[in-house]
């Protein structure tokens, strides 16, 4: 019979080793129960039947931008979750710099959207932030229980993101001046499904408090 194996006492390097297993080798250093999910905001706008959100694109990017400010004023951090375009080679720098060349008619929308230095970024394949990306990970090792969602389009990844937030119970909020889609009817038409189905607050963004990391509606 062979003796008893009886385990070592953990050193202080397997306690170290463990503690960044626990927060995924510090590449998800934020700890935080509210997020902004910003969704294909880096985005040229070259796709058919673009004209109505084109026209729309200057004041949903000025609408976003002041939303992120306030919540980085409340310490609340930003995922952009965006398309790869082209072929996929998972290069963002790639896909900003097409967004930003002088013959995108996107231009000055994204422009005002830029990431910054340590905001979070995931490349997604399809219209749902969560189908084949680290995204629910990120959100889990956070310890996320609310989230802010804006972007394009509405009726589309907006949609498909807001159902993948609700069934994970996630409290939501889509304020309805920091997304929009190719024509008011289908933006009005996918907020509708989003407040029934989905159980999203959609109120403007000026009637959403934010502050100590926390997501609230202001008293009227």
């Amino acid at each position: 019979m062979l003796p008893a194996q009886h385990p070592k006492p953990a050193s202080k390097l397997d306690m170290a080793s463990r503690k960044r297993d626990n927060d995924l080798h510090g590449n998800v250093p934020d700890s935080a129960k509210a997020v902004l999910l910003l969704v294909d905001v880096i985005n040229d706008l070259d796709f058919p039947q673009n004209k109505i959100l084109l026209n729309q694109s200057a004041n949903l990017a000025r609408n976003i931008a002041r939303l992120k400010a306030r919540c980085r004023k409340a310490r609340m951090p930003c995922i952009y979750v965006n398309d790869n375009r082209d072929r996929w080679r998972s290069d963002f720098h790639h896909l900003l710099d097409k967004s930003l060349s002088p013959r995108s008619p996107g231009r000055r929308f994204v422009e005002k959207l830029i990431p910054r230095g340590d905001d979070y970024i995931i490349l997604k394949p399809k219209h749902s932030a969560f189908f084949a990306t680290p995204l629910e990970t990120v959100l889990n090792y956070m310890g996320v229980r609310q989230v802010l969602l804006a972007g394009v389009t509405t009726n589309s990844c907006i949609l498909g993101t807001a159902m993948e937030l609700h069934v994970r119970d996630y409290e939501l909020f889509v304020p309805q001046d920091c997304c929009f889609a190719l024509s008011e009817k289908e933006h009005l038409r996918a907020l509708k499904v989003i407040q029934s189905s989905f159980d999203a607050n959609i109120n403007v963004s000026s009637q959403l408090e934010i502050s100590k990391g926390r997501i609230s509606v202001r008293a009227s």
